[in-house]
């Protein structure tokens, strides 16, 4: 490779980390516009519609198979814990917590990865380092929630939304998780493809069943709330996923997973920036624990660290925010690709990243 061809490698992998941070980051401020004058659920639901369809046509036009019955099922169950009940937790829950809060909570999604990991996928359980990481995470979202003067306080977090929001991380991670041993198709923008059109699918009918659709009045949704909606679906889902799965082809796995580390504070800045919510020291003590708790789970690894040619070899979508994923809980359980509960891609599951 030439100091050129270097230089330019370089300058598309900072370029892509950077559209994942910022994408991802703020995805979850878009929910919060786009709830504001949109149904929840119907909304998040024609999200993941129009954007599967999107990868789901790409993913056909560009040479793969027609999913058989078959490969529907897994895609409908994973789809079901990562958007349904993952990103569907989220979006429900910013109209109670602010969005910079969400991200935090969602954060702790890998406790729930490696506690899970050894009796979903089996192998050894977590070690020392990852049990501190956990303890930090916890103590990160009882910091939001749990008030020590015992009453509720200014600063306190309203604790249904913030537990919906870690049930939804639950429901990710388990999917995520599952989709490691479930069949699926062999091309991942297929696969995540499916993923999104059943979960956009289930989220749509949860918004009819919870009586949203005859209250849909056009004429009373913002602008802001379309500007959202839209920068949800072409940014958040397609232009930050195809970013981040160029990362996974062209970055060591531990460089990728650092989304994981930057995406809250970005979230948690942009909240207080453009939506005036409060940055109070439980939100700044419950970010340094929570960023602490990922540091010790998906601190580097080189010995297990698998290389860049391999790295992408189980992509599929991430439930936080319906991107991708990367980085393994534990050396040497199956690499997790999926999407986050807002929508994204987080590390360490298949089909993880819901915001």
């Amino acid at each position: 490779m030439t100091p050129t061809e270097t230089r330019s490698g370089r300058a598309g992998i900072a370029l892509a980390l950077a559209t994942v941070y910022l994408v991802w980051g703020s995805t979850y401020l878009a929910i919060r516009f786009a709830i504001e004058t949109l149904p929840t659920f119907t909304m998040a639901g024609l999200r993941f519609l129009i954007a599967g369809g999107a990868l789901y046509a790409f993913a056909r036009a560009t040479g793969a198979a027609r999913p058989t019955g078959r490969d529907w099922g897994p895609a409908a169950v994973i789809g079901a814990l990562l958007l349904l009940g993952g990103n569907g937790a989220v979006v429900w829950a910013e109209h109670r917590i602010p969005s910079g809060v969400a991200a935090l909570l969602v954060a702790v999604e890998p406790v729930f990865i490696a506690l899970l990991a050894p009796l979903i996928l089996g192998g050894r359980r977590a070690g020392l380092r990852v049990l501190v990481g956990l303890l930090a995470g916890i103590a990160g979202v009882a910091t939001l929630v749990a008030d020590p003067l015992g009453g509720a306080d200014a600063t306190s977090v309203d604790w249904l939304g913030a537990a919906a929001v870690v049930a939804g991380a639950a429901s990710w991670a388990i999917g995520s998780l599952w989709s490691v041993r479930a069949r699926t198709v062999a091309s991942p923008a297929l696969g995540t493809g499916m993923q999104m059109l059943a979960g956009g699918a289930l989220l749509t009918l949860a918004g009819g069943a919870v009586g949203e659709w005859p209250g849909i009045d056009p004429g009373a949704v913002s602008t802001r709330s379309l500007a959202a909606f839209g920068y949800l679906v072409v940014a958040g889902s397609i232009v930050a996923f195809s970013a981040y799965a160029y990362l996974l082809r062209n970055a060591r796995p531990s460089v990728v997973a650092t989304y994981a580390f930057v995406n809250p504070v970005v979230a948690v800045l942009l909240g207080w920036l453009f939506a005036g919510e409060p940055l109070t020291w439980r939100v700044a003590l419950a970010t340094a624990l929570i960023l602490a708790a990922l540091a010790l789970i998906f601190g580097e690894r080189p010995k297990d660290e698998a290389t860049p040619e391999r790295a992408d070899a189980n992509v599929g979508v991430d439930p936080r925010s319906g991107e991708l994923g990367a980085g393994d809980p534990e050396p040497g359980a199956p690499r997790l690709t999926s999407l986050d509960p807002a929508g994204q891609a987080p590390a360490g599951a298949v089909a993880r990243r819901c915001a």
